[in-house]
């Protein structure tokens, strides 16, 4: 199987599916089309998917991974934003490219790292994923046993809670418990279109202390 990457054109919001492709080929693939390249890749025991995003899904990528910082900054909780950094374990076959994640309980244990390897480090605590033109499958992730996912797809986000080794659907995050988070996570992405970034970090990081003040007040 042979596979011309400097000939491979995907327009945006397209998805390009592959079967059967074996490991080597696959690191193969990643080393090619370097770590600067637009597409994203997900692979999960032989099935390769290249996606181009849209504009619009960069968008709303950027916006949740600030506010996201938002949350952790007025907690003062530590923690590394890794993007779309390449997780893969070819033990279990899987590999994957987040639209953004988070180190946050496991921040410590990967504190300074160059290189994330799935052996022996653990995987993001939280990863986010942006389904405009397609809906992000679990495999990769339930593999990885990344404990939290979520997935925005543009009027809604969707908290997705690792459980027994599979995914349940859960309205609280449980990195955030006392935040109603699918509740306002639209209305500040809807906001930033509108007003702008900064003008929404700054409403939400109001919005996040206003909530906390109110829980210490009872």
């Amino acid at each position: 199987m042979q596979l011309e990457l400097n000939q491979l054109i995907i327009p945006p919001g397209q998805e390009l599916l592959l079967k059967n492709v074996p490991w080597p080929m696959l690191e193969t693939i990643l080393d090619e089309l370097g770590e600067t390249r637009a597409a994203r890749l997900s692979y999960s025991k032989g099935m390769l998917s290249i996606m181009t995003p849209l504009p619009e899904h960069e968008d709303d990528k950027e916006i949740i991974g600030d506010l996201v910082k938002v949350l952790l900054e007025e907690l003062d909780i530590e923690f590394r934003a890794l993007g779309s950094t390449t997780f893969k374990n070819e033990k279990m076959a899987q590999a994957i490219e987040a639209d953004e994640c988070f180190y946050i309980e496991n921040e410590a244990q990967i504190r300074g790292k160059k290189r994330i390897d799935l052996n022996v480090d653990p995987p993001p605590d939280l990863a986010i994923e942006i389904d405009i033109t397609s809906r992000t499958r679990f495999d990769n992730y339930e593999g990885l046993r990344v404990p939290e996912i979520w997935r925005y797809n543009g009027r809604r986000l969707e908290i997705n809670v690792r459980q027994a080794d599979r995914y349940i659907e859960s309205e609280v995050s449980p990195h955030f418990p006392s935040l109603p988070i699918v509740e306002v996570m639209h209305k500040y992405l809807e906001g930033s279109k509108i007003v702008g970034r900064n003008a929404t970090m700054r409403a939400f990081r109001n919005w996040v202390r206003e909530q906390l003040n109110s829980k210490d007040g009872n």
